[in-house]
């Protein structure tokens, strides 16, 4: 067993517990929260006392592991750009755990990430919930597939429209959008009615959304390919997620009638194409004032993944309130990627995937000290590790 000891153990779920200790069985899984924890004989003790305890950060939006960090194009591998339709693609088919991001990541204090295809397609593929650490693909999946990529607007257009095939407008994107969910609809009644009708990778995926198995995730910067998206989701009856949400703040009454979360950002960029020239870090504040749930995202390789805490810290400094800022890291995002039922909060039952933070981490000083996935130290800064090799804890 694993006990934290000492520190100011931030909950999410039951607000903050100076002086308090976490207890993490061999399974991983938090059994205890609170001052006064029995610890058991044997129990490895990290004394985390006048440091922060938090749940691993989540980055609801990333492409980590598809567009390797210092490989170039040659090894990215996030769009297949040779149809504007491929549902049927699965993130978790292309992803390096080799990635030089991770180890950024963890140093960073995020744990786990929403993976997801890229938006060059308008129906891009599946994305996975992954931790960030492990050896292998399979022991990094939390749940997978966990959201269907789609995407409006600028991109899809400038892909196929350079080739002079449809989309090269947003009346194409929406037209092909919807005779995509058309054919999935058509596809799954037949294979009600025979078993054994053909089975097609793509219109399976496609079904997966509309029986509401998994969500319809929509990269949308502006506010009319935002109200678009929103209208064609409501068509089909999907459960839906604005991705990116650059102007969201301009479509809050829509947002909120239809309960859409969003996921946000990246607004630590430059205004590098039309769709991001409103980009600016009140957009979250905005939103959560207003009741919508919202997380904070990098898009990495955008956003480098270890810069997730400053967007955040940016997003407070321009009126986002911290409680709001650090759910937006926390347990929002948890919830839009499918396991806000392991993942967080640090409360018993949830797995033990907490970072402690030599001070708070939105101050620009503060460091990582420890990273710890499920009950077992992965990075210790004071002796870093290596991916490959075994930290005895």
């Amino acid at each position: 067993m694993l006990a934290i000891t000492g520190g100011r153990v931030e909950t999410i779920s039951h607000g903050a517990i100076p002086h308090g200790t976490i207890l993490i069985d061999d399974s991983g899984k938090i059994v205890a929260v609170g001052q006064s924890i029995n610890i058991p004989s044997g129990t490895t003790v990290i004394d985390a006392s006048g440091q922060y305890v938090f749940p691993g950060f989540i980055d609801s939006h990333s492409h980590i592991g598809v567009f390797n960090d210092g490989e170039g194009r040659d090894n990215a591998d996030g769009n297949e750009l040779t149809d504007p339709v491929t549902p049927g693609v699965r993130v978790i088919d292309a992803f390096s755990t080799i990635d030089r991001a991770l180890d950024d990541a963890i140093q960073g204090g995020i744990t786990a990430a929403w993976v997801t295809p890229g938006s060059g397609n308008v129906i891009g593929g599946q994305g996975a919930t992954l931790r960030l650490w492990g050896k292998t693909i399979d022991e990094m999946i939390l749940k997978a597939p966990s959201g269907m990529k789609s995407a409006m607007g600028e991109n899809p257009k400038r892909v196929y429209g350079s080739r002079q095939k449809m989309p090269a407008t947003r009346l194409g994107v929406a037209k092909i959008m919807r005779q995509a969910f058309y054919d999935a609809e058509d596809y799954g009644r037949q294979l009600e009615k025979d078993p054994e009708h053909k089975r097609n990778v793509d219109w399976d995926a496609l079904v997966l959304v509309l029986n509401r198995k998994i969500p319809l995730r929509t990269h949308a910067h502006t506010a009319d390919d935002i109200l678009t998206a929103i209208r064609i989701g409501r068509e089909f009856g999907v459960d839906h997620i604005i991705e990116h949400g650059t102007e969201a703040y301009k479509v809050v009454d829509e947002l909120l009638r239809y309960n859409i979360p969003v996921s946000c950002g990246p607004a630590l960029v430059a205004r590098v194409k039309v769709e991001v020239r409103g980009r600016t870090f009140k957009t979250p504040g905005i939103l959560a004032k207003n009741g919508i749930n919202v997380s904070i995202i990098t898009d990495h390789p955008v956003v480098p993944e270890q810069y997730l805490v400053v967007s955040a810290a940016l997003a407070v400094r321009e009126g986002m309130d911290e409680p709001d800022a650090i759910r937006a890291l926390t347990q929002t995002p948890a919830d839009l990627c499918g396991v806000g039922d392991r993942l967080g909060s640090i409360e018993p039952g949830k797995d033990g995937d907490l970072v402690i933070w030599n001070g708070h981490p939105f101050d620009y000083k503060s460091q990582v000290s420890k990273t710890i996935i499920l009950g077992r130290v992965v990075y210790d800064r004071e002796k870093v590790t290596e991916r490959s090799s075994e930290t005895d804890q």
